[in-house]
């Protein structure tokens, strides 16, 4: 189980919960403007609080598997912010794929910084990951700021790489190496 992370200016990080969907829904709620530019179309099923619980317990399934680890940056229990691992790997690869926004009110604070910084250490000490890979989109300079910031290394071009905002765009790749620790020995 993951512990919640306090970060440094005040705010935790931790797993969602289904509890977490009435302030995820009114995060999502204040945010639907600011995320429409990096997130992909959502059904207007989403915006309600049945959808977010729906969509908490899918995730707690995920999780529950292995297959990503959902958490969410939270101060006086609002949601501030989401920070997810997902398409976790084993076997000789040891990956996962790093997504993560901040609340309009709560950007250039340094929090999504430091959400990456604690969700790249739970990546390596406590899921044993070896490496992680992140998108943004070519003109979210803020969000390359972020990665950069933590050791992140730009890698590559994917062109055509999400359906965001109604079209087809592009991201701009990034890395980060987070151990020379070999894999554990593969059964199958």
């Amino acid at each position: 189980m993951i512990k919640p992370v306090e970060l440094p200016s005040g705010e935790s990080l931790r797993p969602l919960t289904e509890a977490d969907a009435p302030a995820l829904l009114d995060a999502y709620l204040r945010n639907r403007s600011h995320l429409a530019p990096y997130e992909p179309d959502r059904p207007d099923s989403f915006y309600t609080l049945e959808g977010q619980r729906a969509r908490i317990a899918q995730l707690a399934r995920k999780q529950q598997d292995g297959e990503m680890l959902p958490c969410a940056m939270f101060a006086d229990g609002r949601v501030l912010g989401c920070a997810t691992l997902r398409g976790i790997a084993r076997g000789p690869v040891l990956e996962a794929s790093l997504g993560y926004w901040v609340d309009a009110g709560s950007t250039r604070r340094g929090l999504a910084s430091a959400a990456v910084a604690a969700l790249c250490k739970i990546a390596d000490e406590e899921l044993g990951l070896h490496r992680i890979e992140a998108g943004t989109a070519p003109a979210n300079i803020a969000s390359q700021a972020v990665l950069k910031r933590n050791g992140f290394d730009q890698f590559g071009h994917a062109h055509q790489h999400l359906y965001i905002a109604g079209r087809w765009g592009d991201a701009i790749l990034f890395e980060k190496i987070l151990n020379d620790r070999p894999p554990p020995p593969v059964d199958a």
